[in-house]
């Protein structure tokens, strides 16, 4: 699905050059959870950036699904992002002003999903993350539990090919952190594949592969169990 070769990211101002990501190499298949790790710093969010699409690199290929996508314009970039890529942010991202509901249907709404098949596809969305109750609600009325829950539905309603995650449990307490954790777990079970960026060794331990970073580089990389396609 990815595959990056001497991946890089410079960040210039003024006075600074700063190098972010200094020549990643890896791989990620259809289906895996892969957690990213490492210090505050090392390039964790910018990889992540790059791998949704958000942002190119400065050098360096990137290959998604077999197109090369390092230079790839901007219009380019959120055609390939619309149905294939799902995001959840530690900070949930939500529009305070739309319920539940409107909030997990906005990625079907740029997709230009009719009507009725958008309702069929949120509710299902909102059942499988237990916040069908909440589907009138604004974020500011829910938990922080339920708000991510409400963030995930919205990453999978169009059912993307991959879900890119940072620090999605950095917001919550332990409790509502595992059963997020627990969530994107069942996701990845059920063929989504899943790149996470986080700071807690427990969260990477539901991961099939942990990529450690330290200065934009690839340091270590520790395999909890055995992916096969």
């Amino acid at each position: 699905m990815i595959i990056t070769k001497n991946l890089q990211k410079t960040f210039t101002t003024e006075e600074v050059e700063t190098t972010a990501l200094a020549g990643i190499d890896m791989e990620i298949q259809d289906g895996e959870f892969v957690a990213i790790m490492g210090p505050s710093g090392c390039g964790k969010s910018t990889l992540l950036n790059i791998l949704g699409l958000l942002d190119n690199p400065s050098d360096g290929e990137y290959h998604f699904w077999g197109e090369e996508v390092a230079k790839v314009s901007e219009r380019n970039r959120v055609r390939l992002r619309k149905g294939n890529i799902g995001f959840v942010f530690q900070s949930f991202n939500l529009i305070d002003e739309l319920t539940v509901f409107e909030n997990v249907e906005l990625p079907l709404l740029y997709l230009k999903v009719p009507s009725a098949e958008r309702k069929i596809k949120v509710e299902a969305a909102l059942e499988r993350m237990g916040i069908m109750h909440r589907r009138n609600h604004f974020p500011q009325q829910l938990s922080g539990g339920q708000q991510q829950r409400t963030a995930i539905a919205r990453a999978v309603v169009a059912r993307p090919r991959l879900i890119l995650a940072d620090e999605p449990t950095g917001n919550l307490d332990s409790a509502n952190g595992e059963e997020v954790m627990k969530l994107l777990s069942e996701l990845n079970e059920a063929g989504t594949t899943l790149v996470m960026v986080t700071h807690s060794p427990y969260d990477a331990g539901f991961a099939h592969r942990t990529v450690n970073l330290f200065d934009g580089k690839i340091v270590t990389e520790n395999i909890r169990e055995q992916f096969h396609v």
